[in-house]
């Protein structure tokens, strides 16, 4: 499995062995996935709350949340586990913003603050690459890091469904078949709602690039 999470052959085992009782498995299989779960938070934790809260207690948090809950999902893995584990951080992602609502102006939305990661130029810039225009991937570090700017810009105009499936895709770097079990699509549902919201974006960007052309 490539970018956030760990492989998961080695995870399927461990979980064989935490079915047969194996408490060393089970802490193996939280310690490995500690650190996906701080690159998870950090990213989708709003900057203004993780000044208030430490991302570790959050991680820690959800490690406790999930050991109390590993006797159910064991008994039915109704999804892999990286993504159950996903599915426990998001909430207390969720809970982390009501309780400390940056703004009153800004949405209750659940989802509101979930999308348009900052600061993960590499994600982005590699996603400019992508929408196919030559002038998004300079040479010169500095440009690039104004390039991943825009991107980031452009991804928080999608609305909130676009944004998710672009952050869950290029960020998070799952693939459509997860992003499908995620949000309860098929695999071709979520392939085609990725490819609609990636041309919206590439249209956001042009848009931007013609109006400082003119």
């Amino acid at each position: 499995m490539g970018g956030m999470w760990p492989d998961k052959p080695q995870t399927e085992q461990l979980i064989v062995r935490a079915k047969d009782g194996d408490v060393s498995a089970v802490n193996d299989l939280m310690d490995r996935h500690r650190n996906s779960l701080r690159q998870l938070i950090r990213m989708r934790l709003d900057n203004k709350i993780q000044k208030r809260i430490d991302v570790s207690d959050v991680v820690q948090d959800v490690l406790i949340e999930a050991n109390r809950r590993l006797d159910r999902y064991l008994a039915d893995p109704v999804m892999p586990f990286h993504l159950w584990l996903r599915q426990i951080a998001k909430d207390r992602i969720i809970d982390a913003h009501r309780r400390h609502r940056v703004s009153a102006k800004r949405s209750v939305d659940r989802e509101q603050q979930l999308c348009a990661p900052r600061g993960y130029d590499k994600s982005s810039i590699q996603l400019a690459s992508i929408l196919g225009d030559a002038r998004l991937t300079p040479a010169a570090a500095a440009l690039q890091r104004e390039m991943a700017k825009k991107v980031e810009a452009s991804i928080s105009q999608l609305d909130q469904k676009d944004c998710e499936i672009i952050v869950m895709r290029h960020y998070e770097h799952l693939t459509n078949q997860e992003i499908g079990q995620i949000l309860d699509l098929s695999e071709p549902a979520a392939s085609m709602r990725y490819l609609r919201a990636i041309r919206r974006l590439k249209s956001i960007m042009q848009d931007g690039q013609n109006s400082i052309d003119s």
